[in-house]
């Protein structure tokens, strides 16, 4: 008889494991997905979770609570990060983890459910390095992990039509320290800094009172932009320890172009704003464009 229950459900996977094999040959492949499988599992059981099966290169999991998955899956990125035995040449083997909690039927000792069929979608969304996790956890998490989690993107899952808000948990220490130190007395005093975006008329500012705004063509994002190539939600500028950071969550990518001509490209990655300059979603920015979004970065 099966038994229904809320749990957390976290899939782990090595990125890239085919390739791994023509590099490595089997043996010494197959060795490193095995320690990686290793850590997966001990992980796990460090954080109160349960293997319920592995498969091939995967872990799927479960935890009593959103924290103790997060606990794990962090354990399992600084592990593996950082273990001597998986560095291939001059990069290093990486996991992507996908969470998600919610109800779940337990029976024989493995579940079943929407809820996996969601945490497995976010494993998929996820790229190498990376934890992804949805609204519905975020929202169980603790204020320490709620404050290590960004929204990242809006998606679509295959199967259930429903559109779900992704997030990304910033599991590296660096990346999880606060955003204003203390400054000691004897300590030059921080310059503090505000970008200023003007975009069809409007103007936005982004500083220590406004930490981060979205922009896409859906209408509930801080700049409403609208165009075929635009993603619903486009992109994220944040301010992080006093610089400004342009996060791409969409399809067709994001350009920046500085005053001094200098142009960027990022897609599904993460760009430093600085100076002055124009950015273009989907292509590059032209100077008459109403989708130009124009950017200076001002001392306060």
């Amino acid at each position: 008889m099966g038994k229904d229950i809320e749990l957390a459900i976290l899939f782990a996977d090595v990125v890239g494991s085919t390739r791994l094999y023509e590099l490595m040959g089997d043996l010494r492949a197959r060795d490193m997905v095995a320690i990686c499988i290793d850590v997966m599992r001990s992980a796990t059981e460090q954080r109160q979770g349960t293997v319920i099966k592995t498969m091939g290169d995967e872990v799927m999991a479960t935890f009593p609570s959103a924290d103790e998955a997060l606990n794990a899956a962090a354990q399992m990125q600084q592990q593996i990060s950082s273990h001597a035995q998986l560095k291939v040449d001059t990069t290093h083997v990486a996991i992507r983890i996908g969470c998600h909690y919610g109800p779940v039927m337990l029976e024989n000792r493995d579940v079943f459910g929407s809820t996996v069929h969601t945490a497995n979608r976010m494993t998929s969304q996820a790229k190498a390095g990376q934890i992804i996790t949805t609204a519905a956890t975020v929202e169980r998490l603790s204020p320490e992990w709620r404050a290590s989690c960004r929204q990242i993107d809006v998606a679509t899952l295959k199967g259930q039509g429903n559109e779900v808000t992704l997030y990304e948990v910033l599991w590296q220490s660096e990346d999880v320290t606060s955003m204003v130190p203390a400054i000691s007395m004897n300590s030059r005093p921080v310059r503090l800094l505000r970008l200023r975006l003007r975009c069809q008329d409007r103007d936005l500012v982004i500083d220590e009172q406004r930490s981060s705004i979205t922009i896409g063509r859906a209408e509930d994002n801080d700049v409403v932009i609208k165009g075929n190539l635009i993603s619903r939600l486009h992109a994220r500028i944040e301010i992080n320890r006093n610089k400004f950071v342009l996060i791409d969550q969409s399809t067709n990518g994001t350009f920046v172009q500085t005053a001094g001509g200098e142009e960027s490209f990022v897609r599904r990655d993460s760009l430093q704003i600085k100076g002055e300059g124009t950015i273009g979603l989907g292509r590059l920015p032209e100077h008459d464009s109403p989708q130009t979004i124009r950017f200076v970065c001002e001392e306060n």
